[in-house]
């Protein structure tokens, strides 16, 4: 079957739009179904909803084509051959997967298939859901194959990322798998074949894997922390030139709206018995305690007025969801004075110009470690604490 036109449901978003864009530059039509009409404004108006390296760029050529069209109505499913679901998959309350959401949109959409589309599941998802999709259409109708082909994609270089790193393909059908490989082919370098659940585990366990290494450095900072030891060296002499270790990241925040939400999907999955997940997760979650609890063994923190650096989930993004720095900062309005924030991306309530922080808080913390951070020299007098090490040495008190 020769694809020509393509839905993506959810892409008006981070997953979704950057998607959309290359299979338009490809010559597909690509109907973005999204129920968040600010975001289909600003793409109708030639603007990114968000930063994405190239994003404006190829956004301004693609949209004279007429091929990237935006919509709220689901009806436009009806209109495609193959149909991308990128709608998120989170956790509730319980850190147990919250599929309420998933279905609600499936069941949304489903009276618009007909017999013989492609339905290809790109969300991340608790393993075996895509296999009760499948079974449901089969079960029920209509005819739809059904596929999962998951993005691994870093936020904000989705573009590159999406060409440059291997596709996974999975699908029930023989028809169904030759649909995403062919629609993937198209904007991907490399191709991998396995199946569904073998995908599922797999996209899963990428993340899960990357929030256990960044546990392992916040583990290694806080033991170096307590012991009086400057962590910044112990993790040069450990990495510096060394194979075996030269690929462990630095301590952090880590945060965002996959890593946490994976792994705790993997752990349900593994009915909790996922203890490195969950070893994981008490560490990296507890990083913002410990930043405090830094800071209160070195200054009376009820009389200070205190700056955060950053309150995005990652360095150099605009995007807030799940970030930790809003955890650290509710903890430090528990003990300082007031608390205030800077963020190059971000702007409201709360948020001062950079040169007002640095010169009217008593103490400096590090957030996220953006690019106007790096190597930022904070004036002497300030007590700071910056977990990244991106700041100017010999900093403050």
């Amino acid at each position: 079957m020769e694809l020509k036109r393509i839905c993506i449901v959810g892409g008006a978003g981070h997953v979704g739009l950057p998607l959309a864009m290359m299979l338009a530059e490809r010559g597909f039509t690509v109907d973005i179904l999204d129920r968040n009409d600010a975001a289909l404004d600003v793409l109708r108006a030639g603007r990114m909803p968000f930063m994405e390296e190239g994003g404006e760029e190829l956004l301004r050529k693609v949209l004279p084509t007429g091929r990237l069209k935006m919509t709220t109505d689901p009806a436009v499913v009806r209109e495609a051959q193959a149909v991308i679901c990128v709608i998120g998959t989170p956790v509730d309350e319980h850190l147990s997967p919250d599929l309420v959401g998933f279905y609600r949109v499936i069941d949304e959409m489903r009276p618009h298939f007909r017999d013989g589309q492609t339905l290809i599941l790109r969300s991340t998802v608790y393993p075996g859901l895509s296999e009760r999709i499948h079974r449901m259409f089969r079960e029920s109708g209509p005819n739809v194959h059904v596929a999962f082909c998951p993005e691994r994609v870093a936020q904000g270089h989705s573009l590159r990322e999406i060409r440059d790193l291997p596709q996974i393909v999975s699908a029930f059908d023989a028809e169904g798998l030759a649909v995403a490989r062919q629609l993937f082919s198209e904007v991907a370098r490399e191709l991998i074949d396995v199946k569904p659940m073998e995908a599922e585990l797999a996209k899963l366990m990428c993340n899960c894997y990357r929030y256990i290494t960044f546990a392992i450095a916040n583990q290694f900072h806080m033991l170096a922390t307590d012991a009086g030891v400057d962590f910044a060296q112990v993790h040069r002499a450990t990495t510096l030139h060394y194979p075996r270790t030269e690929h462990m990241p630095r301590p952090g925040l880590a945060a965002g709206p996959c890593l946490l939400k994976d792994t705790m999907q993997l752990a349900a999955f593994a009915n909790n018995n996922f203890f490195l997940g969950h070893a994981a997760m008490l560490v990296n979650e507890g990083q913002p305690q410990f930043i405090v609890n830094c800071l209160k063994r070195r200054t009376e923190l009820r009389t200070k007025r205190v700056g955060i650096l950053g309150m995005t989930f990652k360095a150099d993004c605009d995007d807030t969801r799940d970030s930790l720095c809003f955890k650290l900062r509710k903890l430090l309005m528990l003990e300082a004075r007031e608390v205030v924030m800077h963020d190059p991306y971000l702007d409201g309530e709360g948020y001062l110009p950079l040169a007002e922080v640095l010169a009217g808080c008593d103490v400096i913390v590090v957030g996220v470690p953006h690019k106007e951070y790096r190597g930022l020299r904070i004036p002497a007098g300030k007590v700071v604490e910056d977990v990244w090490n991106c700041l100017a040495k010999e900093q403050g008190a």
